[in-house]
């Protein structure tokens, strides 16, 4: 279908056998600027269908066949084009069957049938144009959300993740991820809403631990007015809010244990009733929970429901913490580099060797946020165009403290305490080959997979 803003690009064609009145009508789409085409049989109209026109004025009665076998055509070959059947007798039945079989509208010919066909084009063509806009939309937050280009990092770890939110967004299940904080939960759970059959329907995230004590139920709930002391109007909870779409309730490990129980039969009985209210409300929403707490852990406890646990548990994704995926740092610090020297007009940098070698051998406790943070600095301290180890605002004494914070190979654990001697020494090689008592080859093969 054309769908264009022009009218002139809009093409309207007309089955009419009577002659005369097809020239008054194309007369007066022709002034409309619309592309117009007249055919007075349907045989001769068929043969130009290929040329899709977005609207067919086809009159009902033609001398070699009725407009109920070319609508049949028309809708076989071209199911886009709007049909409006236009009759010198009015006929109920008829007009009934043909809007049953795909006809857009049934006019009468009469003193206002071109008035009537105009203003019904005009509503045809807005309605394609606002089809055309919600389609671009769609595909721009479809290339927005595309795995890739929201969460950056191509090493084994992260390409796992990227694996578990495929398999996410072929069904509704229930998804729950963990990861300490500043790893990009929320990114996942965006991914995988945008990504699913549901896109186009509401995303409604939840800061759980940021609700104060008293009102997580109306906030998740909704209330009645007059529910409680304050409650001056109707509110809407998140649920509701988030019907048929996805509801992301992040840091789920802070919800206190009443408010668990009620959680649960919402998620069982799949309906809610406002705080203070009796009306039931039916609901269709998925549930992405996050935490950065060992949710798990918290059920012996008994500080977390087991039943609620594995009604939210579903497809588990852990977001591997930021020193876990090598040099997606690298990639990372370039992306939040490239980004703010765009966002602030500011003359392209990059990172010296030191530099890189640097940020590999810090431990992130602020994960991706940290990073953003620590690159967005760096861009302001440098007054050239290469970033040094002098411009990382990074606390690397307590780095080595975190080291064994994670399980590691031994490799691993030596190419970190390398790292972390070179920055401490200023990269002079000899210096810290003599302090760790290794050859300077030894150090120079760790630093061979530094981008």
């Amino acid at each position: 279908m054309a769908n264009s803003k022009n009218n002139i690009q809009y093409k309207v064609y007309i089955v009419e056998d009577n002659i005369l009145y097809a020239r008054i009508l194309k007369k007066q789409l022709v002034d409309a600027n619309y592309q117009v085409k007249v055919f007075h049989n349907g045989t001769d109209f068929i043969e130009c269908l290929h040329e899709k026109p977005d609207v067919i004025t086809l009159d009902y009665t033609l001398p070699d066949m009725t407009g109920q076998v070319v609508l049949e055509k028309i809708q076989k070959e071209l199911p886009s084009a709007h049909v409006i059947v236009i009759s010198a007798q009015e006929n109920i039945n008829t007009a009934i069957n043909l809007m049953k079989n795909g006809a857009y509208d049934y006019i009468m010919k009469a003193p206002d049938t071109r008035e009537k066909l105009s203003n019904i084009i005009k509503n045809i063509q807005a309605t394609d144009q606002l089809k055309t806009e919600n389609l671009i939309l769609k595909d721009a937050i479809k290339e927005k959300y595309n795995f890739k280009n929201l969460i950056k990092g191509n090493s084994r770890e992260i390409d796992h993740v990227f694996d578990l939110m495929e398999r996410a967004v072929q069904t509704n299940i229930s998804v729950s991820i963990s990861g300490e904080t500043g790893t990009g939960k929320e990114l996942v759970a965006k991914g995988i809403h945008y990504n699913s059959k549901n896109s186009n329907k509401p995303f409604i995230a939840v800061n759980v631990s940021a609700i104060p004590e008293g009102l997580v139920e109306s906030e998740l709930f909704g209330h009645e007015k007059g529910a409680f002391t304050g409650a001056d109007y109707l509110k809407i909870g998140k649920f509701e809010q988030a019907n048929e779409g996805t509801l992301f309730l992040d840091e789920i490990a802070d919800l206190d244990v009443n408010t668990q129980a009620k959680l649960l039969r919402v998620l069982q009985e799949r309906e809610v009733i406002r705080v203070g209210g009796s009306k039931t409300i039916s609901l269709n929403v998925r549930i992405i929970t996050a935490t950065h707490r060992n949710l798990a852990a918290l059920v012996p406890e008994g500080k977390f429901r087991q039943d609620l646990y594995y009604r939210l548990l579903g497809l588990p994704i852990e977001v591997p913490p930021l020193r876990q995926r090598g040099n997606d740092i690298i990639l990372l610090a370039k992306f939040f580099i490239d980004e703010f020297c765009k966002e602030n007009n500011m003359e392209p940098k990059s990172l010296s060797n030191e530099a890189k070698q640097a940020l590999l051998s810090y431990h992130y406790p602020g994960n991706i946020r940290e990073l953003k943070a620590v690159m967005e600095l760096a861009c302001v301290m440098t007054s050239r165009d290469i970033i040094k180890p002098v411009h990382l605002n990074m606390n690397v004494e307590e780095n080595i403290m975190n080291l064994l914070a994670t399980e590691k190979s031994l490799d691993e654990y030596n190419r970190e305490i390398v790292l972390y001697f070179l920055n401490k020494y200023k990269q002079n090689v000899r210096m810290v080959a003599s302090k760790l008592a290794i050859g300077k080859s030894t150090i120079y093969r760790m630093l061979q997979k530094v981008d």
